[in-house]
C-alpha cells in the first residue's frame, strides 16, 4: 500500500465479471471482463483483449487491446493496439492507432499550440 492507501496494483475486473453502472476513482483499472455504464477514473485504463467496454471513458490515459463501444476522453493518451476494435469518439492531446487496430469514428485532438505557432496560423 501507499501512504495516501491507494493499492499500487490496478483494479481488476477479471474475465468473468460483467460491471453495469458507473465506475468512479482514483486508481488505474484493466478490464478483462465487461464494463456496461461509465468509467471515470484519474487513472490509467487498460481494455485488454477479451475485455469490452460498452461505456463512455474518461482516464487519465487509456490501452485498448480489446473492445469499445463509445466515446473514450484522456487527458494524455489513447493508444489503440493491433487487435483492438473500436466504435466512438476518441478525444486526446495524443492518440495512436496501431495497425491492425479497427477504429470507428471521430478524432480529436484539442491541443492548444504554443503561442508562436497560433500566431503563425491566424495570420
Amino acid at each position: 500500500m501507499v501512504a495516501s492507501g491507494i493499492s499500487s496494483s490496478p483494479c481488476l475486473i477479471g474475465p468473468n465479471m460483467t460491471v453495469r453502472g458507473a465506475l468512479v476513482g482514483d486508481e488505474d483499472l484493466v478490464v478483462e471482463g465487461r464494463v456496461e455504464g461509465t468509467i471515470q477514473i484519474a487513472g490509467h485504463l487498460v481494455v485488454a483483449e477479451a475485455g469490452v467496454v460498452e461505456s463512455d471513458v474518461e482516464a487519465d490515459s487509456a490501452d485498448v487491446h480489446g473492445q469499445v463501444i463509445g466515446d473514450v476522453a484522456a487527458a494524455q493518451t489513447i493508444t489503440l493496439h493491433p487487435g483492438a476494435r473500436v466504435s466512438g469518439n476518441l478525444r486526446a492531446p495524443r492518440i495512436v492507432i496501431d495497425d491492425g487496430a479497427h477504429f470507428q469514428g471521430g478524432v480529436d485532438m484539442d491541443v492548444e499550440l504554443p503561442e508562436g505557432l497560433a500566431r503563425a496560423r491566424s495570420r
